[in-house]
């Protein structure tokens, strides 16, 4: 392929996702910091108890938060024993089949089964932020399309680095001509934050445009392995209030040991069935606590029905998930990621200032055969005027 369909490719692939790629790295910043700056907004937190203070049962928390919100049953119940020790989440609807949006947060101190807090989880500012970057409020639909300019991010670092060999023959690596034009500056630090960046700019697009699958990837694991999980339940009546909650717990802990319970999901919800609870359970080694391992529970007895690992293309969503955010690693990690996404707006930005800053040719143009042997240009495109091109390069 010639180097200027390579610049073709370039151009528009750039031209097309600038924007939302800029949108996605400045909603991406504070979400980077998401649970520092939840603490420091003042959420609520468990009060001090004694080291190695007892759970409250786990049916007690059921009835305290039932008896809260009267009318309305519980979806689901997780835990964050990193961020957020001894709180024990539950999520309640008017209904359990309830679109997603309709959802009443409940937070309970998991020793004493006391509410600490109702708080809304579909406004202020970090809901903002995370919607713009999840689905830019459009739902699934929006979340495809942010996954499809990932990808053309991606085609565009691609081409990028291959216009970029030839670029650097003519000049050493990293100098920024700084007594020439202000954009061929602006193409200098273009160039070179862009190729410094291309290895995590690459990863995030990846693991971003695989995130934006997780409803598909999800669904395909309820109709391959949870509904193979489910298969003996499916002609039994659904469990209408299911109860057994802290023997189900207890079932699913001894089934894996050595892992924690990160959620909960109650029969009749998208990630169970009607005839059970289903447990995510989580390792402790820096793998697999990003990874989550089902566990069904019969709501009616609370005796374990089956356990088993996720299906690969389920632990490859799970893993792509910290690499994007970066939060695997601690706050020195989320610092250097956010050094990165600032970096990366400034390749954006200055990609968008090239373009529209693109240098207009004169009335005079050359020939089509003099353009065809007339070197490329700065931004790898051939001079329509050779007086244009010597301009541009005289000083070079």
């Amino acid at each position: 392929m010639s180097l200027q369909s390579w610049a073709w490719i370039h151009k528009w692939s750039s031209i097309v996702c600038t924007l939302f790629m800029l949108l996605l790295c400045l909603t991406g910043l504070p979400l980077i910091f998401h649970e520092e700056i939840e603490h420091l907004s003042g959420v609520v937190e468990a009060p001090p108890m004694p080291k190695g203070t007892p759970d409250a049962s786990m049916d007690r928390i059921a009835q305290v938060v039932l008896a809260r919100r009267p009318g309305e049953v519980i979806r689901f119940m997780f835990w964050d024993q990193e961020e957020h020790p001894d709180l024990t989440y539950v999520s309640m609807a008017s209904r359990v089949d309830a679109p997603p949006e309709e959802s009443n947060s409940v937070v309970i101190d998991s020793r004493t089964a006391k509410v600490l807090d109702e708080p809304k989880t579909n406004e202020g500012f970090m809901y903002v932020m995370l919607r713009l970057h999840v689905d830019m409020f459009a739902d699934l639909p929006g979340t495809l399309f942010l996954g499809f300019m990932g990808l053309l991010m991606v085609v565009a670092i691609v081409s990028g680095v291959v216009l970029y060999y030839p670029f650097m023959q003519r000049l050493k690596f990293g100098v920024l001509r700084m007594q020439r034009s202000a954009r061929i500056k602006w193409l200098d630090i273009h160039n070179l934050l862009g190729i410094v960046t291309v290895v995590w700019l690459t990863v995030v697009g990846l693991t971003g445009s695989i995130n934006t699958l997780d409803r598909i990837i999800l669904s395909l694991w309820q109709m391959d392995q949870m509904a193979e999980m489910t298969a003996p339940f499916k002609d039994l009546p659904p469990v209408t209030q299911p109860a057994h909650l802290e023997a189900s717990l207890r079932a699913a802990r001894a089934a894996a040991p050595d892992m924690e319970v990160r959620l909960v999901a109650f029969p009749g919800t998208m990630f169970s069935s009607p005839h059970h609870y289903t447990f995510f359970l989580r390792g402790n080694t820096p793998i697999t606590s990003r990874l989550l391992k089902p566990a069904l529970v019969d709501a009616s007895n609370g005796e374990l029905t089956d356990s088993r690992d996720m299906p690969w293309y389920v632990k490859t969503l799970f893993l792509s998930q910290p690499l994007h955010f970066g939060d695997y690693g601690g706050l020195p990690l989320k610092i250097l990621w956010a050094v990165l996404d600032l970096i990366a707006i400034v390749v954006l930005a200055s990609g968008l200032y090239l373009w529209l800053r693109k240098p207009k040719t004169t009335a005079a143009s050359v020939s089509k055969a003099d353009d065809a042997v007339l070197p490329l240009d700065d931004d790898h495109t051939a001079p329509n005027n050779a007086m244009v091109y010597i301009n541009e390069n005289k000083d070079r």
